[in-house]
């Protein structure tokens, strides 16, 4: 009988590293290619690019307003923009001068301020008001968003006219204007934020047995405060855009008043000064609420910040 012996083949055949090392450089040319280069000792480590929007800069709301007003009165004085149809900053100034030394400037800002105020305390009251019905409770919810999304398909401003039938025009169809088209930004943003509430936020109260109201006050609002705050600040812009409007309809007071006198003479810079006075107005408002959003919302991390 003849017993097979095994051939050198079958045997295991060892290799050395720098063997393998070599074998993987001549099979694999390209991964010595994309190997990164060696950092030398004179090499500039680069720090981390920032994603965010960066420090805040001083006064950076006035900025942008500041680059309009000097692009305005470089095109008055150069004589590129003609005074009949925009009268020059420094004509607008002299106006609201003479306006605050007789008195009328203030008197028209203030009713102004009172009609607005009033329809935004309106407004935003009963958007909060309603969101927290139908934000908390499913009767809430059938009996309340239906008719609120049905208003907020139709614009305020349509329904002047049936105000009016209602209301006259006096003081109450002004203010109820204004209130109008500030409840739907309040209540749509509430609404979504008393929704999106963490899930075990509300097992937690109910483990420690809170009622009804302190679940309200202690988690329901605080909650829901960024969406309240993000409403605020459209609900003001939108507040002052309804007291524009409105004060253009047989007004006998306030700068809308005062505007369309102006627009019977001719008197462009007047006009002018109403429509600064508004953007002043907006802007205030605007900037007082990002101060409370800051303030309230100061545990938040967040790129305005």
């Amino acid at each position: 009988m003849t017993t097979a012996l095994p051939t050198r083949a079958s045997s295991p055949r060892l290799v050395s590293i720098p063997d393998l090392t070599a074998t993987a450089e001549i099979s694999s040319p390209q991964l010595g290619a994309s190997a990164p280069p060696a950092r030398g000792p004179s090499a500039v480590r680069r720090s981390p690019r920032r994603l965010g929007p960066g420090r805040r800069i001083p006064y950076g709301l006035a900025l942008g307003p500041a680059l309009l007003i000097a692009v305005w009165a470089a095109a008055s004085a150069t004589g590129a923009l003609d005074a009949r149809v925009l009268s020059a900053p420094w004509t607008v100034v002299s106006t609201a001068r003479d306006l605050i030394a007789d008195g009328r400037l203030l008197s028209n800002l203030l009713t102004s301020a009172q009609r607005a105020f009033l329809g935004l305390a309106l407004g935003v009251g009963l958007g909060t008001v309603l969101a927290l019905l139908s934000g908390l409770t499913r009767v809430g919810e059938a009996l309340v968003d239906g008719p609120v999304q049905i208003k907020r398909a139709i614009p305020t401003l349509a329904l002047i006219p049936l105000l009016i039938l209602w209301f006259g025009i006096g003081e109450q169809m002004k203010v109820l204007t204004i209130a109008l088209g500030v409840v739907i930004p309040v209540y749509v943003h509430t609404h979504a934020a008393l929704r999106t509430i963490d899930a075990r936020y509300v097992e937690l109260a109910e483990t420690v047995r809170l009622t009804r109201w302190q679940f309200i006050r202690k988690v329901a609002l605080p909650g829901a405060m960024p969406g309240f705050l993000m409403g605020l600040r459209l609900a003001v812009t939108g507040a002052w855009l309804a007291l524009v409007v409105v004060e253009q309809i047989n007004a006998t007071s306030g700068i809308g008043h005062m505007m369309s006198l102006a627009r019977s003479y001719g008197q462009t810079e007047i006009i002018l000064l109403g429509l600064v006075v508004y953007g002043l107005f907006g802007l205030a408002s605007d900037s007082a609420v990002r101060l409370i959003e800051r303030r309230t919302l100061s545990w938040r991390r967040i790129l305005a910040g």
